[in-house]
């Protein structure tokens, strides 16, 4: 449970307030924020906006459309806290059906290429290839840039980017349900990666890796370095309550 008072050091870190400290500033407050699916975090924030009268508000890490989860919102002074509060790794709860490859590498895609699925000790092999250091190449329809144009605008117009691939590092896998081993559907995994990670393109090279093809089915956001979405409010009470749920206040400490 995060505390109704959150303190940071200004060392970049989450960290009690010492004896010696001294209040700088009072900030205006943090929202953990259950995103439903079918909006766009920058939607979800404007819903945000209007409900708490505040037209300065961030967010540390957004989400697809199709993806449900934590979001987690700074508003007003808060904003410029970010660099302060750790919100990695991040852990994503998701099920990736094998057997077709999108070009969203998720459901809403359409299908781009088809293959039988695989065994789970290929699925397991692929895994592994998967943890630690790694290079991904961004999805077709992501929010990448090169020379100005955004991927997913270009993708759209039937011109895809030539994405080149990025450094992220998955911290680990846990492959919680596995249907039909021999001949592998869908499987239920945990990831936790650092911020940058894309879920969809490892469920489309888990496919590749494993030699068949898949895509991300459902993908949901449980946790974000601290921030748990269990304590996370839906955006129906923040568009309905009158007041909204109340702000989690931040406060700045600095040595002296």
């Amino acid at each position: 449970m995060l505390p109704a008072s959150t303190r940071c050091s200004s060392r970049s870190s989450l960290a009690a307030s010492r004896p010696d400290a001294r209040l700088a500033l009072v900030a205006d407050g943090l929202l953990l924020l259950d995103k439903p699916p079918g909006i766009t975090s920058h939607d979800a924030v404007d819903v945000c906006r209007r409900a708490y009268g505040e037209r300065s508000v961030g967010h540390l890490g957004t989400l697809d459309p199709f993806a449900t989860g934590l979001l987690v919102l700074l508003f007003g002074r808060s904003t410029r806290l970010a660099t302060f509060l750790r919100s990695d790794p991040k852990v994503y709860e998701a099920t990736i059906r094998f057997g077709v490859e999108t070009d969203t590498d998720d459901a809403l895609g359409a299908p781009t290429r088809t293959s039988a699925p695989p065994a789970v000790a290929a699925v397991e092999q692929a895994v592994i290839a998967l943890t630690g250091a790694i290079e991904q190449v961004p999805p077709a329809y992501s929010a990448k840039q090169v020379a100005g144009a955004r991927a997913y605008a270009a993708a759209r117009r039937g011109r895809p980017l030539d994405l080149a691939p990025v450094h992220v590092h998955v911290h680990s896998w846990e492959l919680r349900q596995v249907r039909d081993p021999a001949s592998v559907a869908e499987v239920d995994v945990a990831v936790t990666c650092d911020g940058g990670t894309y879920v969809r393109a490892l469920a489309r090279d888990l496919g590749r890796l494993s030699g068949s093809a898949a895509h991300c089915l459902t993908l949901r956001r449980v946790r974000a370095g601290t921030f748990d979405v269990g304590n996370a409010t839906s955006l129906a009470d923040v568009r309905e309550k009158v007041p909204p749920p109340p702000l989690r206040p931040l406060r700045v400490t600095v040595d002296g």
